[in-house]
């Protein structure tokens, strides 16, 4: 089923889905655009997670997703690399392949590389390739990077080709290198993710800077903001507050970080961290957060 018939599928099943719908499920449906996929029982192994991991080191695939989430609402999910190996990006199409409710996967190739265009090529011909992910990961550095040409170069390519940039683990210095990164290719659509979880700056200059920046990427329309990790902030509310302010009802979506997120809380759990919030906006705001504004970023 290619990207199209996804789409399909999500429009003619979501309203028969939310008819049947228990009391407590969401009033709109789903899509979560942040998932990891991986088993640690391949051959091979995985990089992550780590084998002491005991929340995570087990199979994370999409019939074990779908029967946490899908009584939820959640009608689709869009996987996020957790591999630095090549290979992963076909394992993880391949996946999806099988289970209509991955509806599509942000892989991992290095911008700069001799071999990027031709990766690149080749992945985008899936349809659910939708972008790569780039930043606090895999001891990159992204600030590093974009004084490389080719590295900037092979950026823009990813935007012309319709793709997406997902950032990774974002601090200070990663939303700092977002405003420069978007200054360099302005074409390109930008996720940041995560940010609930990041800790704002003690120092009040260091906080100032901060703040400054996060508000020049909130004025730029390519940039959106996934509401993920929340429960790893001191204040659900004003951390929501303050992201809505900035970035408002057309640049915000759900990912929950499934399974890592499982390390803070279940995943009822988690998504009831923004659902009351983001219900509570009115349901043309709930339905831009939980699936709107995922089709318009991802595409």
């Amino acid at each position: 089923m290619d990207a199209i018939n996804r789409r399909d599928f999500l429009d003619l099943t979501s309203a028969a889905l939310l008819a049947a719908a228990a009391p407590d499920m969401p009033t709109v449906p789903i899509i979560d655009t942040h998932i990891h996929l991986f088993d640690p029982t391949r051959p091979e192994g995985v990089p992550w997670p780590p084998k002491d991991d005991k929340v995570l080191y087990k199979p994370a695939l999409p019939p074990r997703f779908s029967s946490i989430a899908e009584p939820l609402g959640v009608v689709g999910a869009i996987e996020v690399e957790a591999s630095p190996w090549l290979k992963d990006n076909q394992w993880v199409l391949d996946v999806a392949a099988r289970y209509p409710v991955v509806v599509g996967t942000i892989g991992d190739l290095e911008p700069g590389k001799p071999d990027f265009a031709t990766h690149l090529e080749h992945f985008h011909k899936n349809p659910l390739f939708r972008g790569i992910r780039y930043g606090n990961i895999w001891n990159r550095s992204l600030s590093d990077r974009l004084a490389e040409p080719a590295f900037v170069h092979d950026l823009k390519s990813v935007a012309k080709a319709g793709l997406v940039m997902d950032s990774a683990n974002p601090d200070p210095a990663l939303i700092a290198t977002l405003v420069r990164l978007t200054d360099k290719v302005p074409e390109l659509r930008v996720m940041i993710d995560h940010l609930p979880s990041l800790q704002p700056p003690a120092d009040p200059a260091e906080r100032k800077k901060y703040e400054a920046d996060l508000k020049r990427l909130s004025e730029r329309s390519q940039v959106y903001v996934k509401v993920s990790e929340v429960l790893r902030s001191t204040d659900h509310k004003a951390t929501l507050d303050h992201l809505w302010d900035l970035f408002g009802e057309d640049r915000l979506v759900y990912g929950s970080d499934w399974p890592n997120g499982d390390h803070w809380g279940t995943y009822p759990q988690v998504l009831d961290s923004v659902r009351g919030y983001f219900e509570g906006k009115g349901k043309q705001a709930a339905e831009k957060y939980f699936w709107k504004n995922s089709l318009e970023f991802y595409r």
